[in-house]
């Protein structure tokens, strides 16, 4: 099957779990036998960097630069638009040139959009190919800046409750214009259906190589420390971070005076490079985000805005780390509370999760193993993607193209 994968970042070096879900899937896609290009956007924020051999799994690879740059006066000009600005951000007539020079070239079978951001090139598609449209939603985009909204103040959730309702409207429009959608949680697919979808689809899940994942339990038999590592440019993760910062850290370094908090991550703001305690210590960029998750028993993820699958959290549970975090942070993950994670949603479930860890007499090191094995039984990556492309297989390549 010849697969077209179009994203709004090139997914190297994998930073976030946007480009881990891309590259994962298309490297196990290839390795069972289909031919995948990508068509990727080369953006400010996530600039292409040469990735040495690291996704010579892709038959080709082409990029396209597109500044995606917030700037004030187009953001201001678009409160008075029905478009949305997170969407006309990644417009690009450079872009929609190549995929159409890709489209006249090739013939594909498949066109697999990473995420709704790629709806606006549904058109070109249609105009210059007959291959079937798949949406993979990572998330429901509008649902992540509703939260974030409900969460902020009166002044910015209006504004943020505004982009929230046009980004909403877009992704509605674009459901039924796609052929298939391969959502990444059942709650997403669900929730896709409520608002309209009718056509076929599938959950496919983020998946990993547990065989890219050496856990190291070593660190359980260590003083407790607890870790947090995200890309701190992305709302959600400073949002959650603050909240935690100011709402439930201050009291559970009173109760547990030798508990430390280390911090890692791109792109942090000066609040938090600038934070004044001791016992957070900031490390910035890692060059190994799995030796970081390693050294420490409990990764922290305080989500209270996001929606789809943290990767971050599959990623900590393959190396058989103890995951804290909200119940929004675990959405689309089927993990339980103390059999492989501990859940907390305010300052009480903090006190008391953290309290089990340190009368855990051992349960620490059985959740973290009991987390990789969810890990190799639910989320291995070729499993998650033979389904996925006998389903595509099934769907469509007995069907006139």
């Amino acid at each position: 099957m010849r697969i077209l994968q179009l994203s709004k970042k090139y997914p190297f070096p994998i930073k976030d779990g946007e480009c881990l879900a891309i590259t994962e899937l298309a490297k196990s896609l290839c390795s069972i036998g289909a031919e995948v290009s990508l068509l990727a956007m080369d953006t400010i924020r996530h600039p292409a960097k040469d990735p040495k051999g690291k996704l010579d799994f892709y038959k080709n690879i082409y990029k396209v630069s597109v500044d995606n740059s917030i700037k004030p006066f187009d953001a201001f000009l678009n409160l008075f638009s029905s478009k949305s600005y997170h969407i006309e951000r990644f417009v690009s007539d450079a872009y929609e040139k190549k995929l159409a020079e890709l489209l006249k070239a090739n013939e594909f079978e498949i066109i697999q959009l990473e995420t709704t951001y790629l709806g606006p090139y549904i058109p070109i598609i249609r105009k210059y190919s007959k291959a079937k449209i798949v949406l993979r939603t990572h998330n429901l985009e509008h649902e992540i800046w509703e939260r974030i909204a409900k969460n902020s103040n009166p002044l910015k959730r209006i504004y943020l409750s505004h982009l929230a309702k046009k980004l909403k409207k877009f992704e509605v429009e674009k459901l039924n214009q796609v052929d298939f959608l391969a959502a990444i949680s059942q709650k997403d697919l669900n929730q896709f259906r409520a608002l309209g979808y009718k056509g076929e689809s599938r959950v496919v899940p983020i998946g990993l190589d547990t065989a890219d994942y050496l856990p190291s339990f070593g660190s359980f038999k260590r003083p407790i420390s607890i870790g947090f590592i995200g890309s701190l440019d992305w709302m959600p993760n400073q949002e959650g971070l603050r909240w935690f910062l100011e709402n439930i850290w201050q009291d559970l370094k009173l109760d547990f005076k030798e508990l430390e908090l280390h911090i890692a991550g791109r792109n942090s703001p000066s609040w938090i490079r600038n934070l004044n305690d001791h016992r957070i210590k900031f490390h910035g960029e890692v060059n190994c985000a799995k030796s970081f998750i390693n050294d420490h028993s409990i990764m922290l993820v305080p989500l209270l805005s996001g929606s789809g699958m943290r990767a971050k959290i599959l990623e900590g549970m393959a190396l058989g780390k103890v995951v804290l975090t909200t119940s929004i942070g675990l959405e689309g993950i089927q993990a339980q509370h103390k059999e492989e994670v501990l859940i907390a949603n305010d300052l009480k479930e903090f006190k008391e999760s953290i309290d089990y860890c340190y009368r855990s007499n051992g349960s620490l090191e059985k959740i973290g193993r009991n987390a990789l094995g969810l890990i190799e039984q639910r989320y291995q990556r070729d499993d998650i993607s033979k389904a996925y492309l006998a389903e595509l297989e099934a769907s469509f390549l007995s069907l006139p193209v």
